[in-house]
């Protein structure tokens, strides 16, 4: 399937409001794939390339649940960006790309993630760059398109960042953008995690649950699911209950089902209260 350029100016009543409200808005947007995603409420997510096995833990841990509420954002990169964006369409959430090159099939960077690219507009995503779409990339480009993915953000998720990452040039542009910054904490002993401590040393809110975010955003119109339990969680509710608190890896071995089922289910139970997360992922059920 083709997906033509649509070219978006700042007075077209196309652009995305929150956008338009940063101190330099692109003057114009360059986009292939569903427009209609400016205009709905968007997170970003980001963080280093060079990701770890935490930093893919905390994918999971916190991306399902918040594309159930979110269009999720990032910037296509290699690493966390990348990883954000395929969870998402794997729960069958809605992502955003921000590049930092034009969005023409041959110039879409990195060339490692193009695949990717057309997975999104195949799931009904959007790619996006201010810059004319057969332009190359380059290394300045990058710093410039990240205004972009928290100028659309309510909020921004940095997950994994060492201390010159570039999540954080989005973390310090969030701020005076006036978004909300969420950062998860890592090991001190951790390179790949000085830059998310750093933030939270200098203000960003520390995340260790997806409702540590979502609770920031009760009164937006979110949509959180009733309460009642749908069969895999109840089945979840009733290892726990004979069981008491479960590590997810437990939870998996009893119930019998897939692994990123039960962590979608999770992140689910634990916005409706079902389930609290302790320390070291054990799960219990709530009070």
């Amino acid at each position: 399937m083709e997906y033509p350029v649509i070219t978006i100016d700042i007075k077209s009543a196309n652009y995305p409001e929150r956008l338009k409200q940063i101190g330099n808005p692109p003057r114009q947007l360059y986009c292939r794939g569903d427009i209609s995603l400016l205009q709905t409420e968007c997170f970003g997510v980001v963080g280093t390339r060079m990701i770890t096995s935490y930093g893919k833990e905390a994918v999971q841990q916190f991306v399902p649940g918040l594309a159930r509420h979110f269009t999720i954002v990032s910037g296509l990169a290699i690493g966390i960006d990348a990883s954000a964006h395929k969870r998402t369409l794997e729960t069958s959430g809605k992502t955003i790309a921000v590049l930092g090159s034009g969005i023409n099939d041959k110039h879409i960077y990195p060339v490692s993630n193009q695949k990717l690219a057309h997975e999104i507009l195949e799931n009904g995503g959007l790619i996006t760059s201010e810059y004319k779409p057969d332009t190359k990339a380059r290394d300045n480009m990058f710093p410039e398109r990240n205004r972009i993915i928290s100028g659309l953000s309510k909020g921004v998720l940095i997950i994994e960042a060492d201390d010159k990452s570039g999540s954080l040039i989005t973390a310090r542009l969030a701020v005076e953008q006036n978004r909300d910054v969420f950062a998860v904490p890592g090991s001190i002993f951790s390179p790949k995690s000085r830059g998310t401590n750093q933030l939270i040393q200098r203000g960003a809110k520390l995340v260790s649950t997806l409702d540590d975010i979502i609770q920031d955003y009760s009164m937006l119109d979110l949509k959180l699911p009733a309460r009642n339990a749908n069969p895999m969680e109840a089945s979840i509710l009733a290892v726990l209950e004979t069981n008491g608190p479960l590590n997810t890896d437990e939870i998996i071995r009893h119930t019998q089902k897939e692994a990123p089922e039960i962590m979608v289910a999770l992140s689910m139970m634990e916005i409706k209260g079902m389930v609290r997360q302790m320390a070291n992922g054990i799960f219990r059920k709530a009070d």
